[in-house]
């Protein structure tokens, strides 16, 4: 396992736990925690062991209140569009095509990068004392890691562009009615219950579970006929062992024991 300085990682039940901890910073995304974010994920995608990631962010204050501004203050126009690019390809668009499941549990503030990295998980759970929002125009720019584009489809465009232009916030509870989050429980329990859907998830086959991220991903591509790619994912599973397995395990009446990922 590799050592990082700003996030920690732990291992159990074939779960990694993947902790943002800045928390003098509140856990603030610099470029140097997502280049140890892109390396942890990478890490435990590629562990057959890992079948669920859960990420959150050190303390009970904040999950990641936001990007590290004064990394990028005097950025020309070149440097802003090379910063969201790379940011973008090594962390937020990586995660969400992960083949291994991502939750995010919000356990505080989820402000501007921190709002992009949760929506970049396959779903999210938080804390009532969870605050979320995309506060960029109110320092005159827009969101730039995913953020115009990941909202819209979780909230629809009106929510997603009052949110932008207003730079304000919503509660864990207004989110979960919008559906920017699936569940609110109590701080105490977010880790506990995170862990609970992980097993779930667990139980069932790692590579149907990839198959389905990749065929919902589709959908989201402009020039990508989402049912085509699910009739190519459903065709995919045939082939593997997983499929003879729960196939074999379902026509014998017992609970199927998958393989890794």
């Amino acid at each position: 396992m590799e050592e990082y300085k700003n996030i920690y990682v732990e291992e159990e039940n074939h779960i990694a736990f993947i902790t943002i901890d800045r928390p003098a910073k509140l856990n603030a995304l610099n470029r140097e925690t997502i280049a140890e974010l892109h390396d942890a994920f990478k890490e435990n995608d590629e562990d057959p062991d890992i079948k669920v990631i859960i990420i959150t962010g050190s303390g009970e204050k904040a999950f990641v209140a936001g990007a590290d501004i004064s990394e990028f203050a005097d950025f020309s126009v070149t440097e802003g569009e090379t910063l969201a690019a790379k940011g973008q390809h090594l962390l937020f668009d990586f995660v969400e095509h992960l083949r291994t499941p991502v939750i995010a549990a919000v356990n505080g503030f989820a402000l501007g990068g921190g709002l992009e990295l949760a929506m970049a998980c396959h779903f999210r759970v938080a804390s009532p004392n969870a605050r979320m929002g995309l506060p960029e125009v109110s320092l005159g720019v827009i969101p730039g890691y995913g953020g115009t584009q990941r909202l819209p489809q979780l909230v629809g465009k009106g929510k997603a562009l009052e949110m932008i232009m207003t730079a304000g916030m919503i509660n864990a509870e207004e989110a979960k009615t919008y559906g920017l989050v699936n569940h609110v429980v109590p701080q105490e329990e977010l880790l506990d219950f995170c862990e609970d859907l992980a097993l779930k998830i667990s139980k069932n086959s790692g590579v149907a579970i990839a198959a389905a991220i990749q065929a919902v991903n589709a959908g989201y591509k402009d020039g990508v006929d989402g049912y085509k790619a699910e009739i190519k994912a459903f065709g995919s599973c045939f082939g593997t062992e997983d499929f003879r397995e729960g196939t074999t395990a379902f026509l014998e009446k017992r609970k199927a024991e998958f393989p890794g990922k």
